[in-house]
């Protein structure tokens, strides 16, 4: 028997529309799908809602991987493709196996031999880049910089380090906590470090702007509670 494929599903990266953000070849592919490896059960459920309203959610089934998932559970989520049946794994927004637990379940597909494809739809990591005017040739992603903020402030000054080099620096923090991270930004950059601020992505309020570090201090804008990716170069 043929093994199922194991398909990256994109979400929305907020209530941006279905048709703006996920091309229809990709819906097809959600809406025949009945098994899912999902960070976020709810969550999932309410974007397979927007795809197609009709979708019975009760006749699909659903495995949760996050961080408290073990590796023995994460391989038998795999069980159903060994049965012909593809499965989907979703993230909690945008593009899944990037600063989520989704490159876990695709290491161990790749060890069975199972077809990993990864489907278009939105990133905000490269959608905020593609827009900073930054370096899009050499950059990097460094995901949630430290909770403590002098280990926080040690990394911002590395990283500007590594930007006034010529890499682009990306990086995010938890919405609630956007703010104090843009005030250690300001604080600690030197004033010619361009800074990027890509807010809402996808979404009718986005915000994406680049100034330099002196330029940010004059307007300084309202992050809180705002999805954010941040870059430096």
């Amino acid at each position: 028997m043929e093994k199922g494929k194991i398909y990256m599903i994109p979400t929305t990266l907020g209530d941006s529309t279905i048709n703006s953000v996920i091309p229809k070849d990709v819906q097809q592919i959600i809406i025949d799908t009945k098994y899912f490896i999902v960070e976020n059960i709810k969550t999932t459920r309410r974007f397979l809602k927007k795809v197609e309203r009709e979708i019975d959610i009760d006749k699909l089934q659903f495995y949760v991987l996050n961080k408290h998932t073990s590796s023995i559970d994460i391989e038998s989520f795999l069980n159903p493709a060994l049965e012909g049946n593809n499965i989907g794994v979703i993230s909690e927004a945008g593009c899944p196996g990037i600063a989520d637990p989704g490159s876990d379940i695709v290491s161990i597909a790749h060890s069975k031999n199972f077809k990993v494809v990864p489907l278009i739809g939105p990133s905000s990591i490269l959608l905020a880049l593609i827009a900073s005017g930054m370096n899009g040739q050499n950059f990097c992603f460094n995901g949630y910089l430290p909770k403590e903020r002098n280990l926080r402030i040690k990394k911002i000054k590395e990283l500007e380090r590594q930007a006034i080099s010529g890499f682009t620096q990306i990086f995010m923090e938890t919405p609630f906590r956007n703010n104090h991270l843009m005030e250690d930004l300001l604080k600690q950059c030197i004033p010619s470090t361009k800074l990027c601020l890509a807010a809402d992505i996808s979404m009718e309020n986005e915000f994406i702007q680049s100034k330099k570090i002196i330029d940010w201090k004059k307007n300084i804008p309202n992050l809180n509670k705002r999805p954010c990716i941040f870059l430096i170069g």
